[in-house]
């Protein structure tokens, strides 16, 4: 039998002790003399955990239907807690061993979760999908292209039999095209939609079918005027798209939280990759040597420096570290900075984050 922790689904701005009668937790166990049906909150100063009694088990070998059964349990859970309190989600399979550690956590990101309190503040994510009406009859219609016409009409000219090579040079073009179509829809539907929004985020694309998959951050008072503008443009594409709106959500797509231990190795190539030779860092420093960086490798700014998109990716992930290490080692508003060496590195070895 696996020991016995605590399920954390996510923060609430709130330090009243509240119960959430919504049944199992994702891995309840029934056998314990201290369990709570559905889920609680463990209070830190002025914000909460809302965790479960669960048993501490691996989700990431789970096979792919039991992690679909408890993704619904953890978002139900979410979305129950969300009718009454603004809740930053933290990703699925998060466990602490006790309240202490659900307490050292909130501790640790602290900083972090104010902010984004702050950022997501009367604001709900809106999922927006939209997918071909009649995939076939689209296809047929972008094969009509020139290029392709004329593609075709070559390949049935020249001497000999349409080759395999032959039909893969027509497949990539009219992937191509189809592509281009695509991205023309999802601008015509985007652009309307960034006008009433806060933030946004793109999604893949499940399958060829599918034209657009974002996620919108809202303000809660502009919300009926985004579900109007989606039926509008329901309206003007009814003949080639279908859309699906889903949502009001929590901030899943934009601040899902991450709890994980820093590693000394992570921290000292962050530290070398923003070219900051000290052991003591302050906020300011990470900043304003990330600014500095920023303007010199930005692909935009150096189109013909080979391997420059890779050096500006590498510089936002240091970034992102040390203000993630930064954070958790520092509670408090000053910049009072932070040491990178092993004794500190134990004391702040976890980090709460968010999902990249």
């Amino acid at each position: 039998m696996n020991k016995l922790g605590k399920y954390i689904y996510g923060i609430i701005n709130s330090n009243i002790d509240e119960f959430f009668d919504s049944g199992e937790s994702p891995t309840e166990v029934r056998n314990s003399s201290r369990i709570h049906r559905g889920a609680y909150t463990i209070l830190f100063q002025d914000i909460s955990a809302v965790v479960s009694d669960s048993e501490v088990v691996d989700y990431s070998h789970m096979p792919k239907d039991t992690l679909a059964r408890l993704l619904v349990s953890h978002q139900q859970v979410i979305e129950k807690v969300m009718t009454n309190h603004t809740i930053i989600p933290m990703r699925l399979g998060t466990f602490a061993n006790d309240d202490k550690e659900v307490r050292q956590i909130l501790n640790k990101g602290y900083r972090t979760i104010k902010d984004i309190f702050e950022r997501i503040k009367n604001c709900v994510e809106i999922d927006v999908v939209a997918t071909f009406s009649d995939f076939s009859s689209f296809l047929q219609e972008v094969s009509q292209d020139e290029e392709i016409k004329q593609l075709k009409q070559s390949l049935l000219s020249k001497k000999g039999s349409v080759t395999v090579d032959d039909q893969m040079k027509v497949g990539v073009l009219l992937k191509k095209q189809l592509d281009k179509k695509k991205n023309e829809f999802a601008n015509k539907i985007q652009t309307p939609l960034n006008e009433i929004t806060d933030n946004f985020k793109t999604h893949d694309l499940m399958d060829d079918k599918m034209v657009f998959n974002m996620a919108f951050l809202i303000d809660q008072s502009k919300q009926k005027n985004f579900e109007r503008k989606v039926d509008e443009l329901n309206n003007k594409f009814e003949e080639k798209l279908n859309f699906r709106c889903v949502g009001p959500l929590p901030p899943y797509s934009f601040y899902t939280l991450v709890v994980k231990k820093a590693r000394l190795e992570e921290i000292d190539w962050a530290r070398k990759k923003l070219g900051l030779k000290e052991d003591f860092i302050t906020a300011g420093d990470i900043k304003k040597t990330h600014r500095r960086l920023a303007l010199a490798c930005h692909p935009d700014k150096n189109p013909d420096t080979p391997g420059i998109e890779k050096k500006f990716d590498d510089m936002i992930k240091a970034y992102k570290i040390l203000l993630d290490y930064y954070r958790a080692s520092n509670q408090t508003e000053q910049d009072e900075g932070c040491y990178l060496n092993e004794q500190a590195f134990q004391e702040n070895a976890i980090l709460v984050t968010t999902m990249a």
